[in-house]
């Protein structure tokens, strides 16, 4: 019982059409070889799948070049070559300076530049192009305006809270630079008694620990604080002798 006659239609499903075509092209070289081989046939074949991939074969010796060219002889019919690349290359480097030109000419009629040859309507869509660049412009340094602006005000806040920082300081600072101001220019030590007076919040701190902050924040008063401050040696007295 023999096969069943196929449909010679395209094949839908890809992977069956490519399996299809290879098992057959496989055939058709060797059906190929045959022929050229039992008849003494010079035959060139050559195979383009749906893929681009080539497959070829020519009667051995010759080359496919050698079929072609007797191909040619044959029919009296010529194969034009064409170098592709190098004609796309000088359309390519056409159309540029094509290009070039058309934006050089629309920069020398933005300057003002060459418009002799322009229509009623050519200068007025011109006008009409510059004033809206022109307000691009102006929007631009709008912009840049208001963050100079706002950069201004930052810097004016915080030398504001600076001063007041400062200000502050001062007005907490000003009891003590004017009691350090009147012992200079007195030229007499610091009493005890009277940094006490003037500094009540210091009534229940021993007397050297007042001298230790004292000190090294008002340096001018430094010689006093220390004329201020007890002698220990002359504190500690000899034990009397016993009788």
């Amino acid at each position: 019982m023999g096969r069943g006659k196929i449909e010679i239609k395209r094949i839908q499903n890809t992977t069956t059409r490519q399996v299809t075509f290879s098992k057959r092209r496989t055939g058709l070289m060797k059906k190929t070889r045959e022929l050229s081989v039992l008849c003494d046939a010079e035959i060139g074949l050559i195979i383009f799948s749906s893929t681009g991939k080539m497959f070829q074969y020519c009667t051995e010796p010759l080359r496919m070049e050698q079929m072609i060219e007797k191909y040619q002889r044959s029919t009296g019919t010529s194969i034009v070559e064409h170098d592709h690349p190098r004609q796309e290359l000088l359309h390519d480097v056409a159309m540029l300076r094509q290009e070039t030109l058309r934006l050089e000419l629309g920069i020398q009629r933005y300057l003002g530049e060459d418009m002799s040859c322009l229509k009623f309507e050519d200068l007025t869509k011109l006008e009409e192009d510059l004033e809206s660049s022109v307000a691009k412009v102006r929007n631009r340094q709008n912009e840049l305006l208001q963050q100079q602006i706002e950069n201004l005000r930052r810097k004016e806040r915080i030398l504001e809270e600076e001063n007041s920082n400062l200000t502050n300081w001062i007005q907490e600072h000003r009891t003590m630079f004017e009691f350090q101001k009147a012992a200079v220019e007195a030229n007499k030590p610091v009493q005890h008694q009277q940094v006490m007076d003037h500094f009540p919040f210091f009534e229940e701190q021993p007397t050297s620990t007042f001298l230790q902050l004292a000190a090294p924040a008002f340096p001018h008063l430094h010689p006093y604080l220390q004329l201020a401050q007890p002698n220990i040696h002359d504190s500690v007295r000899a034990p009397e002798p016993q009788n």
